[in-house]
């Protein structure tokens, strides 16, 4: 067959279709042929383009591998509308405009096809059309690998995308293909990405690497499903959901991932089975916003290359770890924020290097039958708000075993804390907590050592070989007897008594020794045990002035702005109350307010101390805080929405009603949602008791401006919107150097700039916390200063005191 020529079979039924004919050109021959012949094209270079609009076969001469170059100047150069066979082709386009394989229509078959391109996609499956691809492979650093779209489907078989300027798959428009043993590799944007309802992405057995962005991105109400997949060595995250976006990974594994390993936000769902998560810069797991889950499976999270969580859970959101295993991580769990929740079932947590399970701001974890080990806390749960459960648990080699700070509350049932270095228990600051039939064993130090009068329930306990004695109830007895501070004891023993009483005469239950203090702080040696005093009855303590409110409200570290702007309200609310004295007319000042800004810039404190200034001005009754969210307000069925929200305003009347992340009553997507209810229920009790209660608002900026936007009855009843900036690098040192002297430790000379320069580069990404941020540089350092000094054998003040720039934890 000459070269340029293409030769056609006529395999028609009739016997005078039954011949070979040869044609000068690729469109000469397919006008020619008819349902099921074969072009068979000789090797040679065709600037034509092509549409194949019957059943046809084209293909390349056999043996002769990329001999054929269809190479267009211009459009597309090879259209596909019907059930054809294509391959053993070389395709090359050059339109920046359009694809360089397009199929429309029908069921097609493209094995062995090359797509070397400078197009917008270097193959494009749209509308009905439905080809099965096979080890064909696309190198377009222009644009897209493959994209699937408006509502087409297909099977790609043992394909590559070897370079793309875009994504390297792309799913949209309804669409939904199938991925079977592919790779996708050196791309620009996502390796595989899938968006917009109805879409969806199937892969199995795909490889994703050398992607500079995430590996796989899945949005706006898409859903994708991968099994036994490996994406790795991404420049982004390893895999992003957001908005509502459904993914499945089951048998897969995510490593060598510098971000996240897997980000998902915006009422995500991601199901993990049997996957697992290595190597990863930031979060192994990193969970945002509420409405948003995470259920993992057998999965394995470990390995960790940064100082970052393996497992984060913000902003409401919920994550479930079922019998996985998080392992050599700087900390295994973390669960942040009110509404935000971690149930862990059958889970092992170990070599972690700081804390295994740490819940703040309001949010809760339940841990059932987990093992936690090698790790220097076992779960501190640290302030006001945060709770959950562990039952049935077991805490081994930690530091130590559970900590309970500042107004906590978890229940801990059933659980054995064995050889902690330090105390099995502690708890402090006001710390709560009920622990039930739990048994500490081989501490360093105290079984259980409760301090500052926290009113903590023992009940059923038992301590074992603990070097400094079974129970320490510091600053006040271990006291069953009504509105008594400090914890309550019953049926509590200890390997050294027969039993811990409720102490008639305040007599300690084991003798303690002197030891060196640890990593939380000195632990009290022997005290002389005196009859106690007889009560007196402490006056009440006067309400502070606005005066000295405002003097903490100074205090505070950054928020200049904000402090003008509560000061000038202030200001306003004071001249008023003064000119009605005087029998004057007063300008009416709405008192509501709207506070927009990042998580940690210190809206909650702000507004606690504006509701001081109130009742400090005869504005409120009380001042009180009341400090609720989405999940207080709204019920799940008709009719309870109300009801909790007029609660929530019962509870605030007299003071300050605080709704955190309001633009949740308000979701883009409401449709039946009970939020609405909640709204008109709380415009309705704000004019109506318009004197009794002022009402706050928070959250991020836009979604906050969105929400007044679209609720114009809720936009009419506030005066004026607050915005707190983040806090800057200064602000941040200031806030570490508060800490530091509130626990009585000090900079180290460089330590401070040190610490500024950290602050300056560190990446300010969503995962930012403001001043939460700078307390847990602050914990880091006193952890990474504790292992330091532990290898000291006589350590002094300094030493116990000091933080170095050393102490700061890496950056990536």
């Amino acid at each position: 067959m000459a070269q340029g020529t293409v030769q056609v079979t006529h395999t028609g039924t009739s016997r005078w279709r039954r011949r070979t004919g040869e044609y000068a050109s690729l469109a000469a021959a397919l006008e020619a042929a008819a349902d099921g012949d074969v072009l068979t094209v000789a090797p040679g270079t065709y600037r034509e383009n092509l549409v194949l609009q019957r059943a046809v076969t084209l293909r390349g001469p056999e043996g002769s591998p990329g001999s054929v170059r269809i190479a267009p100047v211009d459009g597309v150069p090879l259209t596909v509308r019907a059930s054809a066979v294509v391959q053993d082709l070389h395709v090359e386009g050059q339109d920046a405009a359009a694809p360089a394989v397009l199929v429309e229509e029908g069921t097609p078959e493209l094995r062995d096809v090359r797509v070397v391109t400078r197009s917008a996609a270097g193959i494009e499956v749209r509308g009905s059309a439905r080809p099965t691809v096979r080890r064909c492979a696309v190198d377009n650093p222009a644009g897209i690998g493959i994209a699937v779209v408006d509502g087409a489907g297909g099977v790609f078989e043992e394909c590559e995308i070897v370079a793309a300027g875009q994504a390297g798959v792309a799913v949209r428009g309804g669409a939904h293909p199938r991925l079977e043993r592919c790779r996708v590799h050196h791309t620009s944007g996502s390796g595989l990405s899938a968006t917009g309802e109805n879409s969806a992405l199937e892969a199995v057995g795909c490889e994703v690497y050398e992607v500079r962005g995430s590996g796989v991105q899945i949005t706006g109400r898409a859903t994708a499903h991968l099994t036994d997949c490996d994406v790795h060595r991404t420049t982004s995250d390893g895999v992003t959901l957001d908005t509502d976006a459904v993914l499945t990974l089951a048998d897969c594994r995510i490593h060598d991932i510098p971000e996240n390993a897997v980000d998902l936000r915006s009422r995500s769902v991601l199901t993990l089975t049997r996957t697992t998560v290595r190597q990863f810069g930031r979060n192994g797991l990193s969970v945002w916003d509420p409405g948003t889950r995470v259920d993992a499976n057998q999965c394995e999270i470990f390995d960790s290359t940064g100082d970052y969580p393996a497992v984060w859970v913000s902003d409401g959101a919920t994550a479930v770890l079922d019998s996985c295993r998080v392992h050599d991580v700087p900390d295994a769990l973390f669960v942040l924020d009110r509404g935000s929740r971690a149930d862990v079932v059958d889970t092992d947590l170990s070599q972690v290097r700081n804390t295994a399970v740490s819940v703040s701001d309001g949010a809760t974890a339940q841990l059932d039958d987990c093992r936690i080990r090698e790790a220097a806390t076992g779960a501190w749960f640290r302030d006001h708000g945060s709770g959950g459960t562990l039952n049935g648990c077991t805490v081994d080699g930690t530091q130590t075993g559970v900590i309970v700070t500042k107004g906590a509350d978890p229940t801990v049932e059933r659980c054995t804390i064995d050889s902690p270095a330090e105390a099995g228990v502690y708890v402090s600051a006001g710390g709560r907590g009920s622990f039930l039939n739990c048994r500490v064993t081989g501490s360093g130090g105290y079984g259980f050592h409760v301090i500052d009068g926290s009113r903590t329930t023992l009940r059923k306990c038992r301590t074992e070989r603990c070097a400094r004695g079974g129970y320490e109830f510091a600053d006040s007895g271990a006291d069953g007897a009504s509105g008594a501070a400090g914890p309550l004891v019953e049926d509590c023993t200890s390997d050294e008594s027969a039993g811990l009483r409720a102490p008639a005469a305040r007599e300690t239950a084991v003798q303690t020794v002197n030891h060196s203090p640890g990593l939380l702080g000195g632990v009290p040696g022997p005290r002389t045990e005196q009859a106690p005093p007889t009560p007196v009855a402490e006056p009440e303590q006067p309400a502070r002035t606005s005066k000295d409110v405002l003097g903490e409200l100074d205090a505070l570290v950054g928020l200049e702005s904000v402090k003008r702007e509560v000061r000038a309200l202030t200001d306003m609310i004071e001249v008023g109350r003064r000119r009605q004295q005087a029998g004057l007319k007063a300008a009416s000042v709405k008192r509501h307010l709207v506070f927009t800004g990042s998580p940690g810039t210190g809206k909650t404190t702000v507004a606690r101390l504006y509701g001081e200034i109130l009742a400090s001005l005869g504005v409120l009754e009380k001042g009180h805080l009341v400090e609720v969210s989405r999940v207080d307000l709204v019920g799940e069925h008709i009719g309870s929405t109300a009801i909790r929200t007029q609660e929530a305003f019962e509870k605030a009347r007299g003071g300050v009603l605080f709704i955190d992340e309001a633009y949740a009553l308000s979701p883009e997507d409401a449709g039946r949602d009970f939020g609405k209810e909640a709204i008109d229920t709380l415009v309705k009790l704000m004019e109506d008791h318009r004197d009794a209660v002022v009402v706050i608002v928070a959250g991020y900026t836009a979604e906050m401006e969105r929400f007044l936007s679209v609720n114009p009855g809720v936009a009419s009843r506030f005066s004026r919107t607050i915005t707190f900036s983040d806090y800057g690098p200064e602000d941040l040192l200031r806030i570490v150097e508060q800490q530091a002297d509130e626990h009585e430790y000090r900079l180290a000379p460089g330590a401070a700039e040190a610490l500024r320069k950290y602050f300056t580069v560190l990446p300010k990404g969503p995962a930012f916390g403001n001043g939460r941020t700078a307390r847990q540089t602050f914990e880091a350092m006193v952890e990474r200063h504790a292992s330091r000094v532990a290898q000291l054998p006589e350590p002094n003040k300094d030493d116990l005191t000091l933080l170095f720039a050393e102490d700061l934890p890496e950056l990536l």
